[in-house]
C-alpha cells in the first residue's frame, strides 16, 4: 500500500499542469517547491486553517481537522481526523497538492509517514504575535493569493502596533502573571509559547517565562515560591470560576490577597491564527484593570 501511495504522488506531480513553479519558505525556514501554486490544500491544525482563510486561500482548503471552526466557513470543510490522529488513507485519496502541519504539535509519527509518501509538507509555527503577518504572507505565496494576504497582514501589523503602544510599558514594573491552562494537575505556559508573548505585549510578564517547555506542569510549591501578582485561568467555557475558587485556599498568595484572579475563557487565545490577536486585545483590557 505504501509503494502504491508513493507512486500515486509521483504520477500526480508529473501530470500537474503548472502555470509556474512556486518556491516558498515555511514558518520553520524550510524551503518548499511546488510545480504550481497550491490549489488543493489539507490543513492539519485549526490555526493553519484560520490562517489560510485570512490569506485568501480558504476556498483551496479541501480538508482539515476537528476544532477548525474559525472563520465560520471553516466548519463546512470535511475532517480527516484531529491534531493527534489523522486518517492518512483518506487524506491521500483527496490528492492534495500540499499539507499544512503544526510544526511543534500533531502526531510526529503520522507526519513522518506523510513525508515518506512524498506529500509536500508546509510547517506552520507562530512563536510570537509579531510572526503572524509574515506567516500570512508566506501562505499567500503558497496559494497565489498574495494580494489578500498582504492586505490582512498589514491590518495585523497595525493592530499589533496599537497594542504595543497602548499596553507595553517602557520602564514601568511589569506585574507577574500565572497563566493557568489546566487545573488538575496545574499546567501553565513556558516562555517560548505564543500566549507568553501575548502577556508581554499586554505589559505583564509570565511568572514561569524562564521555562523552555511550551506547556509545563507546575506544582503549588513552585507557584507559592514565585508568588504571582495576577492569576489568569485560561479555561474551557464554564470552568474558569471553579479554577479560581481553588486558589482561595492560599490566602497568602499576592494574587489572592489583591483579588487579582481573572477568568479568561476564550478558545481563540490558544489558536495559532489571527483570532489570537483579537483574544489578546481582550486580555490586555482585563489585565490593565488589575494593574
Amino acid at each position: 500500500m505504501t509503494r502504491a501511495l508513493r507512486l500515486l504522488f509521483v504520477l500526480l506531480t508529473l501530470s500537474s499542469v503548472a502555470s509556474a513553479a512556486v518556491t516558498v519558505t515555511d514558518d520553520t525556514g524550510a524551503q518548499l517547491v511546488l510545480p504550481a501554486p497550491a490549489k488543493r490544500i489539507v490543513s492539519l491544525s485549526p490555526g493553519a486553517t484560520e490562517m489560510l482563510f485570512a490569506a485568501g486561500a480558504g476556498d483551496k482548503v479541501i480538508a482539515t481537522v476537528e476544532y477548525a471552526d474559525e472563520p465560520p466557513a471553516a466548519k463546512r470543510i470535511p475532517r480527516v481526523g484531529d491534531v493527534a490522529a489523522i486518517d492518512i488513507e483518506r487524506l491521500v485519496a483527496l490528492h492534495p497538492d500540499v499539507a499544512i502541519i503544526w510544526s511543534s504539535g500533531g502526531n510526529a509519527a503520522q507526519i513522518e509517514k506523510l513525508s515518506r509518501l512524498g506529500l509536500p509538507l508546509y510547517r506552520h509555527q507562530i512563536p510570537t504575535l509579531s510572526d503572524l503577518p509574515d506567516s500570512l504572507r508566506r501562505l499567500g505565496v503558497l496559494a497565489a493569493t498574495s494580494a489578500t494576504a498582504e492586505r490582512n497582514a498589514r491590518d495585523l501589523e497595525r493592530r499589533l502596533a496599537h497594542l504595543k503602544e497602548e499596553y507595553t510599558p517602557d520602564n514601568r514594573r511589569r506585574p507577574s502573571v500565572l497563566l493557568q491552562v489546566w487545573n488538575r494537575p496545574i499546567y501553565t505556559v513556558g516562555g517560548t509559547q505564543l500566549m507568553s508573548d501575548a502577556l508581554r505585549i499586554c505589559g505583564t510578564q509570565n511568572v514561569f517565562g524562564d521555562l523552555k517547555e511550551p506547556g509545563p506542569a507546575v506544582d503549588i510549591e513552585a507557584i507559592i515560591a514565585r508568588d504571582p501578582d495576577i492569576i489568569v485561568a485560561a479555561a474551557p467555557s464554564g470552568e474558569g470560576v471553579g479554577w479560581l475558587a481553588d486558589w482561595k485556599r492560599f490566602p497568602a498568595l499576592r494574587a489572592v490577597k489583591s483579588g487579582h484572579l481573572i477568568s479568561f475563557e476564550d478558545d481563540a487565545f490558544s489558536r495559532l491564527g489571527p483570532s489570537v490577536l483579537t483574544a489578546t486585545e481582550a486580555l490586555c483590557k482585563v489585565l490593565a484593570s488589575a494593574r
